[in-house]
């Protein structure tokens, strides 16, 4: 049988490379190996409405079994690769059963940052990364219980948006001065920490957790959250949203680069050029910002699986997209593009009061990255203005009778 093209990983990546090689044209096996029974699926909903009850496991799924199927595509669920024989050209799966690659794809994305204190491990502490945790999470959504969340990122964001229409009592516990500070500005973090203070969240910045302590009344299950200034808050449970450890171990053991991700070139291609990493495991050199990155976002993992598939099939077009991200919280969609990083000047699009604006981060004039809350045209027009490292005037900017699309170039 022939080798052809072996896939570690199910999620967001490893579903769109298998089908972009087959439009691709390519006629060799695809195997799809993944650690969850699931097929792959959109990990962005976990969050939010599928944590709310909105929509259903089938209804998060990329595409379904027949798909797979009429693609012949083989996929593994539940299974767990823990060897890479580069020399022989095969990976061995726990149960001892190797397969033979032309071409190995790591997709092995990420796994959610455990909390690394006392009482972290005790019953009651949850992450959210999985179907499987969002299931034992929502299992809790119960009104009046209380929940305490420590990270302000997306995830305990929406986390506590989603509990606080469910009525329970939420406390959101920050480690940095602001909520967001990895990935908005201090405007955007101002205005997401007053739109969850008005909706019922209690917020504590600047807050160090110290231990989780047992509950008195339920041996092994967490009872509250003690800050390092000897705060206490009460618990019936704990969600922790504090980052994402790539999944590195197999490049590891196989010997390729990994700092922060597992190196990859324009291509996504590993030192070794029959190994290919894509997605939330891979660092890779990005154009537009002039520096190695590793992101945690669906649109790279999208786009690195489409370069990775035209580079198996012999046209090396190098990774060449601009880093943008989205979250919805209440009734607020934040779309960002960019990194709002060394710039020198903020301008304000829009009206923060109505709950419909845009930030423009702009470094020596040009603009570097925007973040549009309930303004879906802004960011359309801004993905472009990012893009092409559009120069624009503030006054030009913050004038919303003007529409943005009028400053892109026509193309001819």
């Amino acid at each position: 049988m022939t080798a052809g093209v072996v896939v570690v990983g199910a999620g967001h990546a490893a579903g769109e490379f298998t089908f972009r090689l087959r439009q691709n044209g390519f006629a060799g096996p695809i195997t799809l190996i993944g650690d969850e029974p699931h097929l792959p699926y959109q990990r962005p909903p976990l969050s939010k409405t599928f944590l709310a009850g909105e929509i259903d496991t089938q209804s998060l799924l990329l595409r379904p079994q027949k798909s797979y199927d009429a693609a012949n595509i083989t996929f593994m669920g539940g299974a767990l690769v823990e060897k890479i024989d580069r020399a022989a050209h095969t990976v061995t799966l726990g149960g001892g059963a190797t397969h033979r690659y032309e071409k190995l794809v790591l997709a092995t994305g990420g796994r959610a940052r455990p909390l690394n204190c006392p009482g972290a491990t005790l019953a009651g502490v949850h992450t959210l990364r999985s179907i499987g945790d969002v299931e034992a999470i929502r299992a809790n959504l119960q009104p009046e219980k209380r929940l305490v969340i420590i990270g302000g990122g997306y995830i305990g964001l929406e986390v506590a948006a989603i509990a606080i229409k469910h009525g329970l009592h939420v406390t959101l516990l920050e480690a940095a001065p602001r909520v967001l500070a990895r990935v908005a500005g201090l405007e955007i973090s101002a205005f997401y920490e007053k739109a969850h203070r008005e909706a019922g969240v209690t917020i504590h910045t600047n807050a160090m957790v110290e231990r989780l302590e047992e509950s008195a009344g339920r041996p092994g299950h967490v009872g509250a959250v003690t800050l390092a200034g000897g705060q206490t808050f009460p618990a019936d449970f704990v969600v922790a949203g504090v980052g994402l450890l790539p999944n590195v171990e197999l490049a590891v053991q196989a010997g390729l680069k990994v700092e922060n991700g597992i190196w990859v070139d324009e291509h996504c291609r590993t030192e070794d050029f029959d190994v290919l990493a894509i997605g939330d495991c891979s660092n890779h050199p990005s154009a537009f910002l002039g520096r190695r990155v590793r992101l945690e976002s669906v649109p790279n993992a999208l786009e690195q699986a489409r370069v990775a598939a035209d580079t198996i099939c012999g046209n090396l077009v190098p990774y060449g997209a601009i880093p943008w991200f989205w979250s919805d919280q209440y009734d607020l969609k934040l779309q960002a593009v960019g990194m709002s990083e060394n710039y020198d000047q903020v301008v304000q699009r829009g009206d923060m009061g109505a709950r419909a604006f845009t930030m423009f981060y702009l470094r020596k004039g040009v603009v570097i990255a925007a973040d549009s809350v309930n303004r879906a045209a802004d960011f359309m027009a801004a993905k472009r203005i990012v893009g092409a490292a559009m120069g624009v005037e503030a006054a030009v900017l913050e004038d919303i009778s003007r529409p943005l699309k009028e400053l892109i170039p026509k193309q001819r």
